[in-house]
This record gives structure tokens, C-alpha cells and sequence, in this order.
């Protein structure tokens, strides 16, 4: 293991644990269902909206899948999930009232629809990193970036991160290797001199083989065995939490 310049790190499943709210979609369908309301426009019950919420987050979890076998995926629009994915069959006005206001809708979506904690020894090891002059950042996949930017700002954590990228913010979605790359070049390292830290096979761990990654490294997460397609690269090391990564870092500062 290379002694990294940089520490690029997954948001869910490795600086955070999420926890999925049962009446997430209930609670957003009756604020989307208000909002079409106050636009004059009646055609739609509350239940429906939340079905068709459900049907589209559904839909759009079957489409990241499939993007995991792609060489470079783009990333969904937040536009093209609510007028795709969500309100396909809405009548006209309804459909293009929650295209038009499709950012903060699925701004609102990412708050309601998980719990997020910080996982235990993210902060001893984001410490230590300042220490050894390691530079943390953030490469995640996200269906709208800026909760994790208000969640990381919330817990003081953003004051450590060097550059955050997140998919919806750059367009393209991992195991895309560019969005390892937009980090590297904002850092101004070389792939080869960091380490990424993911919790997927699928996504995170094709994604650094695929960028170059000095390493490679799979923190386990609830998700991580969740693996749609078998998948042929392997990490350099696996780490059952922050503290294991810590472990694996002091090893190349001794």
C-alpha cells in the first residue's frame, strides 16, 4: 500500500451510515401533492403521488444498476427523474410543474429519505490525515449533492474535506473513472498517489481499478454485499470501518 498524497472517500456507507425512513415518500408525496395545489391544479390524490414516487425511485435504483456495467455512465438529471421516472403519466400541467421544479424537489427527497449518522472514528481518522498532511475529499454518486454538503456543513465535517464531487453536480456517475480524475485535478495529484475508499464492488471498487487509484480500498456497509453483476476487480484491502482505515494508513506513515 502506497503512502497516499490524498484520501478520497465515499459519502454513504463510509463517512456516513444511512438508514432508510419508512414514510419518506408518504411525507413528500403530501408536500408535492400541496404544491400542486397551490398551482390550481386538482387531478391528482395524495396516494397516487406517492405511489408514483415509490414507482420512480424503484425505477431509477433498476437504472443505477445498470450503469454499473457501463464504461463511463452519465448521470440522471434531476429533471429526468421527475419528469421520467416519477411523472411520466401525470397530465401536462403536473408533469411539467414538478419538472420545473425538479432541483429542490429532489433536494427535498434526499432529506426525507434517510437518516444519516456519522460513522464511528471518521473524525479520529479525518484528524490524523490533517496531521500526516493527507488530503480527505469527497467522491460520491448522488441524486442531488447538496444534502450531503448540508449534512457534512451540519457536522462541522466540511471544514476537513479538500473538494467535494458529487455525480448531479459534475454529470457523470461512478464507476465513471472521471469522477475520481475531477478530484485528482482539483487536488492536484496524481490517481496513482491516492487511495479511494468506497463500500460498493460494483461502483466504487471498478471505479478506482478504472481510475488508476494508487489503491483501491472497500470499507464494509450495509450495501456492500448488495452486488447486481459479479465483478471481476478486487480491492487492494477491505476495512470493517473508519478505524480499520485508520489502521491501514498508520501503517504507511511508520
Amino acid at each position: 500500500m502506497i503512502r497516499p498524497k490524498a484520501l478520497l472517500l465515499d459519502f454513504g456507507g463510509v463517512i456516513v451510515e444511512t438508514a432508510r425512513r419508512p414514510s419518506w415518500a408518504a411525507e413528500l408525496a403530501a408536500e408535492v401533492h400541496e404544491m400542486l395545489g397551490r398551482a390550481g391544479f386538482t387531478g391528482l390524490r395524495a396516494d397516487e403521488v406517492e405511489s408514483d414516487i415509490r414507482a420512480g425511485a424503484r425505477a431509477d435504483s433498476y437504472w443505477k444498476d445498470s450503469t454499473s456495467r457501463q464504461l463511463a455512465p452519465r448521470e440522471m438529471t434531476h429533471r429526468g427523474f421527475w419528469a421520467d421516472y416519477v411523472a411520466a403519466d401525470w397530465p401536462e400541467q403536473a408533469r411539467a410543474l414538478v419538472t420545473a421544479e425538479a432541483t429542490p424537489l429532489c433536494r427535498r427527497m434526499g432529506e426525507l429519505r434517510s437518516d444519516r449518522k456519522v460513522r464511528p472514528g471518521m473524525e479520529d481518522l479525518l484528524a490524523a490525515c490533517r496531521e500526516h498532511d493527507v488530503r480527505p475529499a469527497v467522491v460520491s454518486n448522488a441524486l442531488c449533492g447538496t444534502v450531503h454538503r448540508d449534512y457534512l456543513a451540519g457536522s462541522g465535517l466540511d471544514r476537513e474535506m479538500a473538494v467535494q464531487v458529487y455525480s448531479d453536480e459534475v454529470g457523470v456517475r461512478k464507476p465513471n473513472p472521471e469522477m475520481i480524475w475531477i478530484a485528482c485535478r482539483a487536488l492536484g495529484v496524481d490517481p496513482g498517489d491516492v487511495w479511494y475508499v468506497g463500500d460498493n464492488h460494483d461502483r466504487d471498487v471498478v471505479c478506482g481499478a478504472r481510475a488508476g487509484a494508487g489503491a483501491t480500498v472497500l470499507m464494509v456497509s450495509r450495501s456492500t454485499e448488495k452486488v447486481p453483476y459479479p465483478v471481476r476487480q478486487r480491492p487492494h484491502a477491505t476495512v470493517e470501518n473508519p478505524y480499520g482505515l485508520l489502521s491501514l494508513l498508520e501503517e504507511t506513515w511508520m
